[in-house]
């Protein structure tokens, strides 16, 4: 019984097909209403016609990734009251609808970040690339965040003074662009294509968690949780929230979904089996102190959902998407962890054995250069991460099958 192989499927608009996916071996597709604004209600015919198009191809809509948490809830703004009663109602919807894994995230303002989409590989597949003095670049001298030279170590300052000074203004315009609105448009950032002044915006936005910190933003991520998982507990959801990625602050914005000890927080915040997370090995791996089996052993109970890709960190704190198997993490030793926790699942009747996983982003390769695909989302990079996972599943089951015979 291996995890259940999953794809993270962007809906009727997606280049990627329903059939493709079929014909490619997923059992399970992740996805989400992507055409309800942020902070709506997900009606229950709009949840169905996604659900009924699924199953109508032999698969199920195993995760929703996700239902977005809006800005006014992380920040408690004057409308927090309004949104709270709407994502209530869109789990409860959810759970009516027969859909119980529900993955999201508590980031301020940028869900991720990259300095370069278009990072070329030795073997010639393009990945995406944290470039760490480049990014202080972006901040402190074309965003221009106020006080923003004062978050980093004078070295890097420097060090990204002189990044800046070679980057022709088109190039500095190009990087502001694909952080602020490329990586996030497609997966409800806060900005899109359609602002006239993105870094004006994004500014803005920045400037509200100007007195929050840390511990206040876990206050309001509490919050959420005793308002939410409830109602989640009702409809027989699971909340599995996403690590921060990079899993350490930047912008001068708190992050606290990153390491072990936020685990231990989370799960202290709220005991419920219907607060979990999503494993994502990938976004746990750009944290150098990390160490992922020890996270998986420290919080597998509450593993809902389970992201995998391999990233190569470098002395700086730099690092650059490597693929699924290769890179800083030893991919056997956290498929191993995992399937060893489904098989404990299974051995104690659980229901939840299944742990739906899915290849996270992928490298360019090959026709995918013809197509224009999400950043990190390309269909041969991703379907060859499937294959190289589902290929180390069976090689371990099997092992581990021998070891009982």
């Amino acid at each position: 019984m291996a995890l259940e192989k999953t794809w993270r499927w962007f809906g009727e608009k997606d280049p990627i097909k329903l059939d493709d996916l079929r014909q490619m071996g997923v059992e399970g597709v992740v996805t989400a209403l992507h055409h309800i604004p942020n902070g709506e209600v997900w009606p229950v015919d709009e949840i169905m016609k996604v659900k009924n198009s699924i199953e109508q191809k032999g698969m199920r809509w195993s995760v929703v990734e996700s239902l977005p948490v809006s800005e006014g809830i992380k920040i408690c703004s004057d409308d927090r009251g309004r949104l709270i009663r709407n994502y209530q109602q869109s789990v409860r919807n959810l759970g009516q609808c027969g859909i119980d894994t529900i993955c999201y995230n508590f980031m301020p303002v940028l869900d991720w970040a990259r300095t370069n989409l278009h990072f070329r590989l030795n073997s010639g597949g393009e990945s995406m690339y944290f470039d760490f003095p480049t990014f202080v670049a972006f901040d402190v001298f074309i965003l221009k965040r106020p006080n923003a030279a004062s978050d980093y170590s004078a070295e890097l300052v420097d060090n990204a003074k002189r990044i800046y000074e070679r980057m022709s203004e088109s190039e500095a315009e190009e990087l502001a662009y694909n952080i602020i609105v490329v990586t996030q448009g497609f997966i409800d950032g806060v900005i899109d294509g359609s602002v006239s002044d993105p870094k004006g915006k994004f500014l803005e936005f920045i400037d509200r968690y100007r007195n929050i910190g840390k511990a206040e933003l876990r206050a309001n991520l509490k919050a959420f949780l005793d308002d939410v998982i409830p109602v989640a507990e009702e409809a027989g959801v699971k909340l599995a929230i996403h690590p921060d990625d990079p899993p350490f602050p930047i912008l001068g914005l708190p992050r606290i979904i990153g390491q072990l000890s936020d685990y231990e927080w989370l799960f202290q915040a709220n005991g419920s089996s219907s607060n979990g997370i999503t494993f994502c090995a990938g976004s746990l791996s750009a944290r150098k102190e990390n160490d992922l089996i020890e996270i998986i052993e420290k919080t597998r109970d509450r593993i809902h959902f389970v992201h995998l890709r391999n990233t190569q960190l470098l002395e700086d704190g730099s690092f650059y998407e490597s693929g699924h198997l290769s890179g800083s993490q030893n991919m056997m030793k956290i498929m191993f962890a995992l399937l060893g926790e489904q098989k404990r699942r299974i051995e104690m009747g659980r229901s939840d054995y299944k742990m739906p996983v899915r290849p996270d982003h992928g490298i360019k390769i090959l026709d995918d250069y013809n197509h224009a695909y999400n950043p990190g989302y390309p269909l041969i990079g991703r379907l060859k991460g499937l294959a190289e996972l589902n290929g180390l599943m069976s090689g371990i089951e099997f092992m581990l099958l021998k070891e009982r015979t």
